[in-house]
């Protein structure tokens, strides 16, 4: 290091500074990102899902409220608040956010500190002393050597390298951010569904069990007729082998409950032996009478997927012009002071300082295409970033289109389900009045019965599927409710 006087260095450094920031002016090279427009008027929905669906601006956060559910409720707090999935987004998301800090630091200067203690030797036969004239041989000096100072670089970003990578990190944040809110959206979304498919079930099996209550009626009523001289043999056992049957079907459907409350546990973050009991049905929430969907040109500023490809756009443009700055010269200035002496007592004394100042230009000249195949690959992977957006885009009115259809099918359905059970529950019971008096065999009894057993449990099937149908269109349309990306 070189001992500069202080006088002469000073103007030529200043004069060399004032050029180098004169040079800050130049342009931020590659491309600067444009949000995607707005769907255009043509662009929407297939269906507009009848009376069971309003075009709005879609769902308020907490959307799962509208079922009217304390259960519920208290279920999707947990979840968010235990599930394993989740935690693991949010530590993602921190570390996206740390890495913009992280780069962020790389515009500001650079300042380093050292400190050095060393013995020497020094061989003087290197530099030619090897004794006086009459020959005596002089000993090669040993000594200590203290060194402390620091140093500071600073890197003018002349064509915006770092510049783009912060942008670069800043929409990886918000990407991120997107994808968490989608994440904490798919949970409550899983939470709600699975509370109600066990709610579902939960009528299943009271449905099976009110109806294994008409098959023992049968056998009853078969047993009486064949004890007063009316019946025979072989309709107790037809009625006996309808309850058989009937009974075999109950326990896969307690199984069903039992691996439905463990996925519940699952998403909650707990052990299934913790899960409470889930002894609810369906007429235990209420069925949103109209759900607000959220319009096209509304759906793609809230939707969090559409959002965080957005982002990923966002930052594969930036990329571009990350790679398309390292074809262009840099220019980095620094200075740094040392202090060196062998007394480590007066190490802060004047007389032992040294100082630089410099100012460092790379350029790149030859890299074997190197950088212009980054270049290109950047640009490539910004295109296909458009692509998956528009996919992105694309699927979720897909997505929605098909929910509304299903709103109005299942509304449609409904009715019809309704209509069969009720006609079911009358032949049925005209089919037992009819046996009890001697006009018609169990075999008439048993096919009705059948026919009722069949139009009960499809009814509690279709209205697990409107009410799911119904869920799965919020979480469609339903935007996140995370705060908003870190500037």
């Amino acid at each position: 290091m070189k001992r500069l006087p202080a006088a002469l260095p000073a103007a030529a450094v200043v004069s060399l500074l004032g050029a180098c920031l004169m040079a800050t002016g130049c342009t931020t090279v590659g491309p600067d990102f444009t949000p995607p427009a707005a769907p255009s008027a043509k662009a929407g929905y297939a269906d507009d899902g009848g009376d069971r669906a309003a075009l709005a601006d879609g769902p308020a956060s907490g959307w799962w409220k509208a079922f009217g559910s304390e259960a519920l409720d208290g279920f999707v707090d947990r979840a968010i608040a235990g599930n394993h999935s989740l935690a693991a987004s949010r530590a993602t998301l921190e570390k996206a956010r740390q890495r913009i800090a992280a780069v962020a630091g790389k515009s500001l200067p650079q300042v380093d500190a050292q400190a050095r203690a060393e013995y020497e030797r020094v061989n003087l036969a290197a530099f030619g002393f090897d004794g006086f004239g009459g020959g005596t041989s002089i000993s090669n000096p040993e000594f200590d050597l203290y060194t402390v100072g620091g140093g500071v670089t600073y890197d003018l970003d002349l064509f915006g390298k770092n510049r783009r990578a912060l942008e670069q990190a800043r929409a990886q944040a918000e990407a991120q951010v997107r994808a968490t809110e989608a994440a904490h959206l798919v949970i409550a979304g899983r939470v709600v569904a699975q509370v109600l498919a066990i709610a579902a079930l939960n009528d299943r099996v009271a449905t099976e069990r009110k109806l294994l209550s008409e098959d023992e009626r049968n056998v009853s009523l078969t047993q009486s007729r064949r004890k007063a001289g009316a019946g025979t043999l072989v309709e107790v056992l037809s009625a006996q082998g309808q309850l058989a049957s009937d009974r075999a079907s109950l326990p896969a459907m307690e199984q069903q409950l039992a691996e439905g409350r463990t996925m519940l546990a699952v998403l909650l973050g707990i052990s299934p032996a913790e899960l409470e009991p889930t002894d609810f049905g369906l007429d235990d929430f209420i069925l949103p009478a109209s759900v607000p969907v959220a319009l096209p040109s509304a759906l793609v500023h809230k939707r969090p997927d559409i959002l965080e490809a957005e982002a990923r756009l966002h930052a594969a443009t930036a990329a571009v012009g990350v790679a398309a700055a390292e074809l262009y010269p840099d220019i980095t200035l620094g200075g740094s002071i040392t202090q060196a002496t062998s007394e480590p007592d007066r190490i802060l004394s004047n007389k032992f300082n040294a100082f630089d100042i410099f100012a460092g230009m790379t350029a790149p000249i030859f890299h074997g295409g190197t950088l212009k195949a980054n270049k290109r690959g950047a640009e490539a992977e910004a295109r296909a970033a458009a692509a998956q957006y528009q996919q992105v885009v694309t699927e979720a009115f897909g997505q929605v289109s098909s929910l509304l259809s299903a709103l109005d099918s299942d509304s449609r359905e409904l009715a019809a389900r309704h209509e069969t059970a009720q006609i079911a529950d009358r032949s049925l019971y005209l089919s037992r009045r009819s046996f009890q008096v001697g006009n018609s065999g169990i075999l008439q009894v048993l096919d009705a019965s059948r026919s009722y057993q069949r139009a009960r449990l499809a009814l509690v099937e279709t209205r697990t599927r409107q009410y799911q149908n119904v869920a799965r269109l919020y979480v469609a349309t339903a935007g996140g409710w995370l705060e908003e990306p870190p500037e």
